[in-house]
This record gives C-alpha cells, sequence and structure tokens, in this order.
C-alpha cells in the first residue's frame, strides 16, 4: 500500500501529462482546422481536445486504481490541473494566434500590388523586423511549396526558407512572450480578489470539478453510470451519430440544428432587428447554460433580444443613424451605430472592478512597496510583491517594443491601457457567465478613436497598432487571459504558486512556438489560398483597408458614436447600481456587455433554454431536482465533446470532417 496523495499536492507527472499533450494538440490542430476543416481541436473556453483527452484519462486512472490497488497514478486535482495546462494552449494554435499570424504579417507584401494605396503608402511604413520582405519565401507560404504534398513533413522542413522568417520571428515572439508574461502576472495579481474575496462562480470548470471529486471519492463507475447522466450524454450521441452519418452518407436523414428564424419579421418597423435572428441547437451549450446562475443566464438571453428590439424602436422613432457614422472601425463585428453602446458599458464595467477591488489593491499596493503591518508578515505577501512588479515590467517592456518599432510613449501606454481594460472585462464576462464562446463589438482602437481620437498615434505607430492589436488583442475566442484565471481557480488548494505559475508560463511559450512551427510547414504544404483561412485572409485584409485611409486625414466619426457611448456608460452605471443596492434586481451587467456580440448569435437561444429549465427545477423542485439535473444537462455537455472528439479522429483519416461544434 502506497500512502495517500495529500489533496493539495500537484505530483510532477500532471505537469508532465499536461504539457506533453498540450505539445500534442497545439502540433494537430493547424492540421485538423484548416486541412481537414473537422470540428476545432481547441476552439473557445472549454475546448475538444482537452476535454476529450480528460474524460479518457479518467477512465484510465480508474482502471488502472482497479488493476493495481493501493496505487493512485493520478489524483481528481492532477487530472483536472493537466487538463487546464491543455486548454490554456489550446487556442493558441488557431484563432488565438495562428490561425491569422502568418496572414497579418505577409498581406501587405502579398496582396499590396492588388490593393489600392497599399504599395504608395504601407510599403514606406513596414519594418523588416515586424514584416518578412522576402517576396519569393511569401509566395510560396499563399501558393505552397511546389511537390509539397508529396513530401514527408522533416523533408518539407527542410524546404522551408527559414532565413526570411528569422527577424519577424524574434521580434514578434519578444512581443507575444512579454505579453504573456504581462497577463499571466495580471491575472496572478487579480486572482484572490476574484476567487477569495468575491466568491466568484466558475461554471465551466463545474463539470472538470464533479469528476474530480468523483475520482478523489473513488465512484467513477456511478457518476458515469448516473441515469440522469446517461440520458443527457444519449440525446446529442443521438443527433450527432445521426447527422454524422448523412454527412459521410447523404442518404442517412438528419436532424436540423439550425433554423433561419429572420424570414418571420419584417424588413422594417419595430422587429426590424429580428431580420437576422437565427436558432442554433448545440446542447452542450444549453449545458453550460444550466450551470450558469439564474440570473446570468437570463440577462444574456434578455439583453441579446432587447438589443435587437432597440435597433427597431430607433427605426420607428426615425432616430436610426447610418453606418457611415462609424467611420473607420476596427471591431470584428461593429455593423451600426448603436453597437458603440459597448465602449461606455465596457469602460464603465470596469471601473466597477477596480471600485470592488479598491481594498484589495491597497493591500497589495502595501506588499509591492514594503510597508509593514505588524510583525506577522502576510503569507501573500512574497507573492504579491512578485506579481505587481512582474506586472509593470512587462507592461514597460511591451511599451519600449513599442516605441522601438515607431510609436510614441503615449500613445502604446494608452494602446496597452485600452487593450488590458477590454480583456480583464472579457475575462470576467466568460469566467462568471460561463461563456464559452467569446467576441468583442468594439475594438481598442474604437474606443481610443471615440474618446480622443487616433491622431496620438504616428503614421507607423498606427500601423503597428492596428496590426498588433490583430494579432493579441481583438479576437477574444482564445485568449489566454480567462484560461489563466481558470487555471488558479482549479489550483486554488496547492500551496505549489510559484511552480504553477512557471508551469503555466513555459506551456505557453513552448506551445507558441510549436503552434508557429505547426502552422508554417502546413501553410508551405498546401499554400495559404487552399486552405480554410477565407476569414482570416478577409478580416486582415480589412485592417489594412482600414488603416491606409486613416493615414489619408479619412472621415472621422459622426457625433452619434460619442452620443451612444455616452448611452452604453449611463446604462451600465443604472445596472451596477441597480445589481448592487436591490437583492431581488433580475439582470446581471455582464448580460448587456454581450448584447451585440456576435457569439451571443449563437448562444442567445442555448442561454434561454439552460434559464428555462433552471427556473423550473429550482421553483417546483428546489435544490434537490436541481441537483439531480444537473447530471442530465452535464451529459448534454459530455455527448456533445464526446461526438466531437470521435468525429475529429475520424475526420484524420478522410478527407473531411463532421463538425459538432461552431468553428
Amino acid at each position: 500500500m502506497t500512502d495517500p496523495v495529500p489533496s493539495h499536492v500537484i505530483r510532477p507527472r500532471a505537469y508532465i501529462v499536461g504539457i506533453f499533450f498540450a505539445i500534442i494538440i497545439c502540433a494537430l490542430t493547424p492540421f485538423n482546422n484548416v486541412v481537414r476543416g473537422a470540428t476545432p481541436l481547441g476552439g473557445g473556453y472549454f475546448p475538444l481536445a482537452p476535454f476529450y483527452i480528460l474524460v479518457w484519462m479518467t477512465v484510465l486512472t480508474t482502471l488502472a486504481r482497479r488493476i493495481f490497488p493501493g496505487r493512485i497514478p493520478m489524483t481528481g486535482l492532477e487530472l483536472i490541473f493537466a487538463w487546464m495546462l491543455m486548454v490554456l494552449v489550446a487556442g493558441i494554435a488557431y484563432t488565438g494566434f495562428a490561425r491569422t499570424f502568418f496572414i497579418n504579417i505577409t498581406a501587405p507584401l502579398y496582396f499590396g500590388a492588388n490593393e489600392p494605396g497599399w504599395q504608395a503608402t504601407l510599403s514606406p511604413l513596414l519594418s523588416d523586423a515586424l514584416f518578412p520582405k522576402d517576396q519569393a519565401a511569401v509566395d510560396m507560404l499563399y501558393n505552397g511549396i511546389e511537390g509539397g504534398r508529396n513530401m514527408g513533413w522533416l523533408a518539407l522542413a527542410a524546404a522551408v526558407p527559414w532565413k526570411a522568417w528569422i527577424r519577424p520571428f524574434l521580434s514578434w515572439g519578444l512581443f507575444m512572450i512579454c505579453a504573456y508574461f504581462m497577463l499571466l502576472c495580471l491575472v496572478n495579481l487579480i486572482n484572490r480578489q476574484a476567487t477569495t474575496n468575491e466568491r466568484m462562480n466558475f461554471p465551466l470548470l463545474i463539470l472538470p470539478k464533479m469528476m474530480e471529486q468523483a475520482v478523489d471519492e473513488n465512484r467513477v463507475g456511478s457518476f458515469f453510470a448516473n441515469r440522469f447522466l446517461l440520458a443527457g450524454i444519449a440525446i446529442p450521441v443521438f443527433l450527432h451519430g445521426l447527422n454524422g452519418l448523412n454527412f459521410y452518407f447523404p442518404w442517412v436523414p438528419q436532424i436540423n440544428t439550425l433554423a433561419l428564424a429572420g424570414s418571420y419579421f419584417p424588413k422594417q418597423g419595430l422587429f426590424a432587428g429580428f431580420v437576422k435572428l437565427k436558432l442554433y441547437f448545440y446542447p452542450a451549450f444549453i449545458g453550460f447554460a444550466y450551470l450558469a446562475s439564474k440570473q446570468v443566464s437570463f440577462s444574456f438571453w434578455f439583453f441579446f433580444l432587447a438589443g435587437a428590439l432597440f435597433t427597431g424602436i430607433l427605426q420607428v422613432t426615425g432616430n436610426s443613424f447610418p453606418a457611415s457614422e462609424l467611420g473607420i472601425t476596427f471591431g470584428p463585428t461593429l455593423s451600426r451605430p448603436e453597437e458603440t453602446q459597448m465602449i461606455g458599458a465596457f469602460i464603465v464595467f470596469f471601473f466597477f472592478l477596480v471600485w470592488l477591488a479598491r481594498f484589495y489593491m491597497k493591500e497589495v499596493a502595501e506588499h509591492a512597496f514594503f510597508v509593514k503591518h505588524g510583525p506577522t508578515p502576510c503569507v501573500h505577501e512574497r507573492t504579491d510583491r512578485m506579481v505587481f512588479w512582474g506586472t509593470l515590467l512587462a507592461f514597460f517592456i511591451l511599451v519600449a517594443w513599442f516605441m522601438f518599432h515607431g510609436m510614441t510613449f503615449v500613445a502604446a501606454v494608452v494602446l496597452l491601457v485600452f487593450s488590458l481594460m477590454f480583456m480583464m472585462v472579457a475575462t470576467r464576462v466568460v469566467c462568471q457567465g460561463g461563456v464559452t464562446y467569446f467576441t468583442l463589438t468594439v475594438a481598442p482602437l474604437d474606443a481610443i478613436n471615440t474618446l480622443m481620437g487616433l491622431r496620438i498615434f504616428s503614421d507607423i505607430g498606427l500601423l503597428v497598432a492596428g496590426v498588433t492589436q490583430k494579432v493579441m488583442f481583438v479576437d477574444l475566442r482564445e485568449s489566454v487571459m480567462p484560461s489563466i484565471l481558470h487555471t488558479h481557480r482549479v489550483a486554488r488548494q496547492s500551496r505549489s504558486h510559484v511552480t504553477i505559475a512557471g508551469a503555466v508560463f513555459f506551456s505557453m511559450v513552448i506551445c507558441l512556438m510549436v503552434s508557429a512551427v505547426a502552422m508554417i510547414l502546413v501553410c508551405y504544404r498546401y499554400g495559404i489560398r487552399e486552405l480554410s483561412l477565407d476569414w482570416a485572409t478577409r478580416t486582415t485584409v480589412s485592417v489594412y483597408n482600414n488603416i491606409v485611409p486613416l493615414l489619408h486625414d479619412a472621415p472621422g466619426q459622426g457625433d452619434s458614436i460619442r452620443m451612444f457611448a455616452l448611452v452604453g456608460a449611463v446604462i451600465m452605471a443604472a445596472l451596477l447600481v441597480c445589481y448592487q443596492r436591490f437583492y431581488w434586481w433580475p439582470l446581471h451587467p455582464i448580460g448587456y456587455l454581450m448584447v451585440y456580440s456576435s457569439a451571443m448569435k449563437i448562444l442567445w437561444l442555448s442561454f434561454f433554454i439552460g434559464w428555462i429549465f433552471n427556473t423550473l427545477c429550482l421553483r417546483y423542485g428546489g435544490v434537490a431536482l436541481y441537483k439531480r439535473m444537473r447530471y442530465f444537462f452535464v451529459g448534454f455537455i459530455m455527448g456533445d465533446f464526446l461526438m466531437g472528439g470521435t468525429f475529429a479522429i475520424i475526420g484524420f483519416f478522410t478527407q473531411t470532417g463532421y463538425q459538432v461544434l461552431p468553428g
């Protein structure tokens, strides 16, 4: 018999297993996603591949404990920590970095000749340190190496013109590593406030924590045999089993998971905002919505529908504004002036978070500056000091990086402050709301433009700001920041905080390199033009098309934009006051932050269904029924992800793959 493993200990094997599978996921993701077009292995904040691996690791751990009594291959905490290391870096290999990175830095050279104004305006501003200048190397990236599809991967690697990429890799590598280090320190800085002081709910961690508890209590068998769980799993298994067969064999019938409801609404009038309404049915998202708090899930779908209705009200009352009022924008989905309410809403909500943490931040500052309040030091004093100065160090290294590449000090500070502001608010929405798929409506540069204009940027500074925003700060579907906070919540009971932070940073750096190499090999083998990268190409080209007129004094924003930003700030302030003062208040402010997010177009129905069942269970069955039904909705999540993983494996051996979850 071996001694039991203390509940707070994470042994080296958990780090090794987590980092090993993280590297494998990052190496395979580009091929799976852009060549096979299968369900993304690392999409969103509850990615497919890590959870699929977690389920099988849980099963194998249970079998090993039965075969070798007394031995504990991995505890529940170790399993969930290894899973979290995979989740943390899974997005780097796709939308979090690799999906758009190479297109971002090569688009001016490849598309410059065909896009009006690019060569005359952009070419003089392109730094050799940030943008590759070897035309042949870039052409091969888009067209593929001749005969590359018939080469082995090692032969292909030998044929890649690596010399053309050395300087851009070094410059961007420094930027990405410093940015990751800053985010890691910043999350460590706010971690205790979110998890201990506010006791924030983390809906995305409920299912893994249930599995962890089952492992530690040695009841994995009864967990998977729960009849509510099996009933929940059966629904997505049947749904995707049938639709997956239809994908490969069209004569098999299918069940539609998407209904276009917009045709039932008039294009003009009160309901004009609903003309693009879609009804998506994703069992996993319904499961997450059930696990979220009732107030949050209600607020998400309520504000989404209210936002669509507001568009109709503006039209009916004659107060709608043309899209030309927006001027030049960088927001991923920003299309109507009223959507700029999110500028004011995000800023007010950020300062609300600062206000909530005012006493905690005072304590951290005292620790950072060695202010003593008694003979006994605080147990967090050393950690607070390290992460405080680490955040500032990384911040100013990034400022120096921007200044080296042509940006002024003020512009660099403003860009980073607004980017971090938006990322911190997004992290709160994801972690507290249980949102697996999040998109910004407005970009940090849109907020800067509205509040102070873009004249603080020089020409080259604006170019660098637009590209770095696209690389790191605007597409937050797979940002590392929420996953870092999830990791710290998972490992909260562990005492090895420095070791955990080191493992997280090492994982991000090594997987950044693996993802870059994996994507560049796929691009040189097939050519970007032949891959499923149309969205990445289109959005990157639009960034440069937006920058060019801004360098020629393009028309500014209309007055309505500042008005809507102010409206957003006032509405958010009112929501926060009501949320804080009235216990009966039904609306959570983070619901308003998602009102115009493209993610909510997919998720709103799932949150509505999850809220309905959550409400009915609590009202008519109490907490007991809610807990029993929780297994049913957890089964929705497990069934969707198990089918997604299965079809992803099938996709590796076929020419294409069936998508279980949105890409």
